[in-house]
């Protein structure tokens, strides 16, 4: 069985150490310096912590961790997942995915009908200078309006967010701060499928990602977790040059796992006159 950031790319079947596996990744990614203690004399043989600091940053014993990472451990309590998170230098949003791992129940993704879709389509086509898209969960472009068209020329229905931004040297040289966009966007896909590894769109697009992409290797044996943020795209366009876009996500009523992401300029900048002559075709 492929294994590729601890995720069953190819049996398709539930992963039964999902909650030791995010464990040892985040373990592997601390220093004692970064928790208070010391490294003491000679070569550490681990990446990161050991187990048995965990253990002891966490208040529990050596043993209950090992099971813990092993998988033959699966119930612990909610005052040691607080007391792991804490060990492990989790922020809010991780430390939700952590507790959730451990609480997750399998059930299939609610899909947005046609008719909502299509509902959608024709609200975000009345935005003309606000560029929209529709995205599941697993970042599948559903429906875009022609302004997110013509400001992300790879973006188009049927593709994946995420694979395009990734896998297209275009968007490189788009967005100034790719890195970066590219680490959250990795991280927001984990906290969304994580808790379902099985499903063959995951497994699905997973394989795809780590075949095509070296950032996406990188990073996704991390287990980092994002969540759903606002902020500032800066871009360099090659049609109008700079534009600073504010993002932000819109939930599409009646389908929890599918969002409206849109970008929208303030008003009275030259970022927005910038997209008005983006949308005018000058």
């Amino acid at each position: 069985m492929s294994r590729v950031g601890c995720w069953p790319i190819e049996s398709g079947m539930p992963s039964t150490h999902q909650l030791g596996d995010y464990l040892r990744a985040r373990r592997e990614l601390l220093r004692p310096h970064d928790v208070g203690l010391t490294e003491g004399p000679g070569r550490r043989r681990v990446a990161g912590l050991r187990r048995s600091e965990v253990a002891i940053l966490a208040g529990i014993s050596t043993e209950y961790y090992v099971k813990l990472e092993q998988g033959q451990e699966a119930n612990p309590t909610t005052q040691v997942l607080d007391a792991l998170s804490r060990a492990l230098k989790l922020d809010d949003t991780a430390t939700v995915y952590l507790h959730a791992l451990v609480k997750a129940t399998e059930r299939p993704a609610p899909q947005a009908s046609s008719s909502a879709i299509d509902r959608t389509q024709w609200l975000i086509d009345s935005w003309p200078m606000t560029a929209a898209m529709v995205l599941d969960r697993y970042n599948d472009i559903l429906a875009m309006n022609p302004l997110m068209a013509a400001l992300v020329a790879g973006y188009r229905p049927g593709r994946n967010a995420l694979t395009v931004l990734l896998t297209d040297p275009e968007l490189r040289e788009l967005y100034l701060e790719w890195e970066g966009l590219s680490g959250r966007s990795i991280g927001l896909l984990r906290s969304r499928v994580g808790l379902a590894p099985d499903q063959p769109r995951v497994q699905e697009l997973i394989a795809e990602l780590t075949r095509d992409s070296p950032r996406f290797r990188e990073l996704w044996r991390r287990h980092d977790i994002e969540g759903m943020t606002e902020g500032t795209h800066p871009m360099n366009h090659p049609e109008v040059g700079r534009l600073d876009l504010h993002y932000a996500h819109l939930p599409l009523v009646g389908a929890e796992d599918h969002t409206i992401f849109l970008y929208y300029a303030e008003p009275g900048t030259p970022h927005e006159l910038a997209l008005a002559r983006l949308v005018s075709g000058r």
